[in-house]
């Protein structure tokens, strides 16, 4: 289950095979009753294609016509396998094997190594950064941090395009990739990577899927003895398939061709990694008589957002555009998408920041919010206006719910309790399952009211408050389960990696946000340069940089803001221009090939604030550098230049803090950021127009909180009165 899902959280098993297609429309009704022979499934984003596919194997299981064990469905992240076999087991097919190509072949190949090649399969590398950067000081080449990340990045792709490293350079050159450093150089590293490998008896993740391929095409007893097992595949988004995967579903298979496969070319967005549409595209080329059903019911997002989508594809070209969908919106209208130019990114910042304070204040949950961006790097500015916005956020790409270090022990205190009983004084005063949780939980960490701050503390405490969100949501659900009960329901979703979302506004990148949807959406930093990226010299790469738009404006239900500035720092040179991608879709643009004299049209002209005013580029205040990075131009100085901060003001700024935020009943940084308390700290204002000059505190926190910082930067007690009296 993602965060987008509205149904019940604990819906009934249905009670018959027929039950299961209850309220499937024609086209996902098509694709649940298409149980034999090929079948290509091509779905739009929002159409439903996961609750069609999981319907269409429940639907088989059901009926009686495919065994459980004989079904492997295979995707491509731990999350949409998890959520998979969360709706298999709700739907009444709990046994069915949903993995990713990883973890099926994984699996397949510690099985058969001993009988294929004999001993214990090689250790699998967890990370591979650290050989490669062995390997490249072995070859005599220093690598940054960057630097080793992108060379990694191009052993993969060389690896799952089955690429040897004597062909890397021929293989960059023939696909026009742009390599990160000479491809000769790479080519050299990546062979010794390969022997470094070697030496140490240890393989990483491409090797599992080269190495299974290898068993499976030398040894046909293996390969027959997989076949028996699996007789029935489904593969999603099967436009991000590589060739190796290929390869490998290709020997699962053998001669049959009972498989179902789903995507969207539309949304490819993985090339660097290898992925290519082809499969998807050539699919009736290489399966004449199979059934081909196209889901365009958008289930998702209003007709306002559609309508942006779908012109956003109607501008592409290529292959993958020739095979586009036309979504069509099933949701009632909604308000037209915003376009929000900016001056600079930090102005951008803070009004994306006010803007998603303004929906939370209107009922929208922080949790069904997301800011996208193109590159990580773009996360911190947003972290900062956020926190100073006082909204709770927090960052995708952390490790999966239930293997958290918290959850697990959460876990195994309730599951003592529940052995326990009424014999643990721990629950005296429980009444019901929510309280005996928040019980049991209060002696791991979880409180009634957030941790100040951010990091560590703040991630545990959000874990174990999703885990009081589940028990309130399971007794509601089910007035008479107990704790036993609860329990077992989290041991099958820890099976399942069918994890409850934790509350917060999203920030993630386009790639990450891929699969997931929101009620409201922002997309920030949409300037040439950012969205297509700089490096998308192609027409090919430029095009894919039209998808990933794409695929942000689809995750989309209701609210969708897209923004730009126009330079990166206050007071700069405005040169920055709004992304092409937008041309003739957002008011007063030319569509592509056209000029206009007109302006920006409907287009709304950003602001930080009421008593934000255009500022000059921030300097910083030892050395006189131009700042860039948020957290310098909040301090007013470089990182690195020496600080000058009162520390004694800075300690009686953080009890006032924290005592503010205990009246509030709000984490401590939503009154005031720690870089914020610094920077006052450093600069010591003594009036008003002083402490508003300083970044993080803007009118309306000058005008709750002003008068107290500038009595506490005087020496006297906040609310009036001096130290001394």
């Amino acid at each position: 289950m993602t965060a987008a899902t509205h149904s019940s959280l604990f819906p009934q098993v249905p009670e018959s095979a027929d039950a299961v297609l209850d309220g499937l429309d024609p086209e996902q009704r098509a694709v649940a009753t298409a149980l034999s022979g090929p079948v290509c499934v091509l779905a739009g984003a929002g159409t439903g294609k996961t609750r069609a596919i999981t319907h269409r194997i429940a639907y088989g299981v059901r009926a009686g016509i495919l065994q459980p064990a004989s079904v492997l469905a295979v995707t491509f992240t731990n999350r949409a396998a998890g959520e998979m076999r969360g709706r298999l087991r709700q739907l009444g097919a709990g046994g069915v094997q949903a993995r990713t190509f990883h973890s099926a072949a994984l699996r397949q190949l510690q099985y058969f190594w001993p009988k294929a090649v004999g001993g214990e399969l090689p250790r699998l590398l967890e990370r591979k950064v650290q050989l490669v950067a062995e390997a490249a000081a072995r070859c005599r080449v220093r690598l940054d941090r960057n630097e080793l990340r992108d060379v990694t990045s191009e052993i993969e792709w060389a690896k799952v395009t089955q690429t040897v490293p004597a062909d890397y350079p021929a293989a960059v050159a023939k696909s026009s990739r742009d390599a990160p450093r000479d491809p000769a150089e790479i080519g050299q590293i990546y062979a010794l990577y390969e022997q470094l490998k070697r030496d140490r008896s240890a393989i990483d993740f491409e090797d599992v899927l080269l190495l299974t391929v290898g068993i499976l095409q030398d040894r046909h007893d293996i390969a027959d003895q997989i076949r028996r097992q699996y007789q029935h595949f489904v593969v999603d988004e099967y436009q991000d398939v590589s060739p190796l995967q290929q390869r490998l579903l290709d020997l699962w298979l053998g001669d049959r061709d009972s498989l179902c496969v789903v995507g969207d070319a539309s949304q490819t967005i993985y090339s660097f990694t290898g992925a290519t549409p082809d499969h998807l595209l050539n699919f009736r080329t290489r399966h004449p008589q199979a059934t081909v059903v196209k889901l365009v019911r958008d289930y998702r997002s209003t007709p306002q957002v559609v309508h942006l989508a779908n012109g956003l594809l109607g501008q592409a070209r290529g292959r993958a555009a020739e095979h586009r969908l036309e979504l069509v919106s099933q949701r009632d209208p909604g308000p037209d998408p915003s376009y929000t130019e900016y001056a600079d990114e930090p102005a951008e910042a803070e009004g994306t920041a006010r803007r998603i304070r303004d929906l939370i204040a209107a009922g929208v949950p922080a949790g069904e919010i997301a800011v996208l961006f193109r590159v990580n790097a773009q996360s911190e500015v947003y972290e900062q206006a956020l926190a100073d916005a006082g909204v709770p956020y927090q960052l995708r790409g952390a490790e999966r719910f239930f293997e958290r270090a918290e959850v697990r022990e959460a876990g195994v205190a309730l599951r003592g309790a529940a052995r326990a009983g009424g014999n643990d004084a721990l629950l005296d005063d429980a009444e019901d399952l929510p309280s005996q949780v928040r019980a049991v939980l209060s002696t791991k960490g979880w409180t009634t009211e957030p941790p100040a701050g951010s990091g560590a503390v703040r991630d545990r405490w959000e874990s174990l408050a999703a885990l009081v969100r589940l028990a309130e949501d399971f007794a509601r659900v089910r007035p008479e389960a107990g704790l036993a009960d609860l329990v077992a329901e989290l041991d099958e979703r820890a099976a399942a990696q069918h994890a409850p979302t934790v509350q917060g506004v999203t920030l993630a990148s386009l790639h990450s946000a891929k699969g997931l949807e929101w009620d409201a959406v922002f997309l920030v930093g949409l300037t040439e340069g950012m969205m297509p990226i700089t490096y998308a010299k192609t027409d090919e790469q430029v095009e894919e940089e039209r998808r990933l738009l794409y695929v942000g404006v689809t995750r989309a239900r209701l609210h969708l803001s897209l923004s730009w500035a126009l330079s990166r720092s206050p007071g700069g040179r405005a040169s920055r221009r709004p992304t092409r991608f937008l041309n003739g879709l957002r008011p007063g643009s030319a569509a592509p090939g056209t000029r206009t004299a007109g302006g920006a049209g409907g287009i709304e002209r950003g602001a930080a604030g009421g008593r934000r005013k255009r500022r000059g580029p921030v300097l910083c205040r030892v050395c006189g550098k131009t700042l860039t990075d948020a957290g310098e131009m909040k301090l007013m100085r470089c990182e690195d230049c020496p600080s000058d901060m009162d520390e004694a003001l800075y300690e009686r700024l953080r009890e006032w803090r924290a005592e503010q935020a205990r009246e509030l009943g709000q984490p401590a940084y939503c009154v005031f950021t720690d870089k914020t308390l610094m920077a006052i700290a450093e600069a010591v204002p003594g009036s008003e127009g002083e402490l508003a000059g300083i970044s993080g505190v803007g009118g309306r926190k000058l005008d709750r909180f002003g008068a107290d910082v500038l009595a506490i930067c005087a020496g006297q007690e906040a609310g009036g009165g001096d130290e001394d009296d």
